[in-house]
């Protein structure tokens, strides 16, 4: 038993971290949780089974805390992805202004106006006042946040959807506009997007 959970705790700890690192979304973080689950829990044995009640100690700390991860993120968070993305569906089917869910916005891709991804949503800012986005963030270029370009975008300009963003450029008219500082965003759009 020992050797079996000797070779999980890692295997296990390791896959979970790149599950909850990815950020694809609640249910996939949530069963990274889980990973966790399985990894402290290994763990755990170990430290039992070798005399290391450090490492059983701080497991069993672990393993409730990744439980809390799954209800998180498999329970809670799941709940409202659903609900979200149930009212986009029937808003698109309905005889109302069709919606997207806001909290599905960051993450989305940007597609250009050829079809291809152009670029990832990092983030949107509101106005406080009437509640309307001011511009929207999108990422381009660069690998993991390495290299990567920021820029702001009018949202006039978007057709939002309730899995993507498209855009009416491509992708060279974005890498074209005015880069953004990382930790500087302007108060306000000052120029029009493409």
């Amino acid at each position: 038993m020992e050797d079996i959970a000797g070779w999980v705790a890692p295997a296990a700890t390791m896959i979970a971290a790149v599950m909850t690192a990815a950020n694809l979304g609640a249910r996939v973080t949530g069963w990274g949780f889980v990973v966790f689950v399985i990894g402290s829990v290994s763990w755990s044995i170990v430290g039992i089974s070798s005399g290391q009640s450090n490492l059983l100690w701080t497991n069993g700390f672990l393993t409730l805390v990744n439980a809390m991860g799954v209800w998180r993120w498999l329970g809670r968070q799941a709940k409202y992805d659903d609900g979200g993305a149930a009212a986009a569906e029937r808003s698109a089917r309905g005889r109302v202004p069709t919606l997207f869910s806001a909290g599905s916005l960051v993450g989305s891709k940007v597609t250009g106006k050829d079809g291809n991804t152009i670029g990832v949503v990092v983030d949107a800012m509101a106005r406080c006042q009437g509640a309307v986005l001011a511009y929207i963030v999108v990422s381009e270029g660069g690998v993991g946040g390495v290299g990567e370009r920021l820029h702001a975008l009018d949202p006039a300009v978007l057709v939002f959807d309730h899995d993507s963003v498209v855009a009416p450029f491509d992708a060279n008219d974005l890498a074209a506009l005015p880069a953004l500082d990382a930790d500087r965003w302007p108060e306000r759009l000052e120029t029009a997007s493409a």
